[in-house]
């Protein structure tokens, strides 16, 4: 895999972010609706999730990316069960469109930082597209851990992406916490992890979007909680590390900023 000519030099592989949006960030407190289920909510979200956005990911992933998902016949393991999923965060965009496509005909919510609920315009309609921002307070975060299980007991999927900040085109996997990983625990639910590669095309120079599925992960119930979650994190990101070996296209190169470029570490 060629170098890309892009070079990004980073510091903190855990909390730089290369996303470039500038957001000013609205608090998520006690007031933040996490749960709009009523007759217009019901109405709202069916009406950008399913009829606006869901057609607009497909094309855009297809014409854009020549998007293909593998392994997605393994969903039928969960038995109709709410899942959690986790993946690699390497896109602006792709990344909030392809959990859509993993989970149809169900409904996605992605576990998200507040600045996707906190534009103008778009910001009010990203909750009914299934944004789930991070809470700022304690009152918030009960709500958020409710609407969490809520979702999950309604057979739905709830996608995070535990790297938590955005690397463009990145084709490694990062270090990540096994703080998120409570949640599947928690609720005792089935773990599943994609892992998006980018692969060359004949004809363009935009690379190919390849999405690998994999799972079910279970949390182990013979463990305490916290090495259930160490168990679950430590799965996803095996799996993850040996998907991410698909890659074929580097775009950029992420050098430590020590001048030092990490093997393995370029994308």
């Amino acid at each position: 895999m060629e170098d890309g000519k892009k070079v990004v030099f980073y510091h903190d592989e855990l909390h730089d972010e290369f996303a470039g949006d500038h957001i000013e960030a609205k608090k998520i407190d006690e007031h933040y609706r996490y749960v709009r289920e009523g007759f217009f909510g019901t109405l709202l979200h069916a009406f950008w999730y399913r009829i606006i956005a869901t057609p607009l990911a497909f094309c855009y992933l297809k014409l854009h990316f020549g998007h293909r998902i593998i392994g997605k016949e393994k969903l039928k393991e969960a038995g109709g069960d709410g899942y959690f999923l986790y993946g690699n965060h390497t896109h602006n965009l792709a990344d909030a469109l392809v959990p859509t496509m993993i989970a149809t005909p169900r409904d996605a919510f992605v576990i998200v930082h507040a600045n996707n609920v906190s534009m103008p315009v778009l910001g009010r309609i990203t909750p009914y597209l299934g944004a789930l921002p991070l809470p700022d307070d304690a009152v918030a975060g009960k709500h958020f851990l409710a609407a969490v299980r809520h979702h999950v007991t309604k057979k739905r999927c709830v996608m995070i992406y535990p790297e938590a900040h955005i690397w463009p085109y990145y084709t490694d996997i990062r270090p990540f916490t096994d703080a998120s990983f409570r949640y599947p625990v928690n609720c005792e639910k089935p773990v599943y992890c994609l892992t998006n590669t980018y692969q060359k095309r004949k004809c363009r120079e935009t690379p190919r979007l390849v999405t690998y599925l994999d799972g079910p992960f279970y949390p182990d119930a013979a463990l305490p909680k916290k090495e259930r979650q160490k168990a679950l994190r430590d799965q996803v990101y095996r799996t993850m590390k040996e998907r991410a070996k698909e890659n074929t296209v580097c775009l950029i190169t992420y050098i430590r900023a020590s001048g030092q470029e990490d093997e393995g570490h370029t994308i």
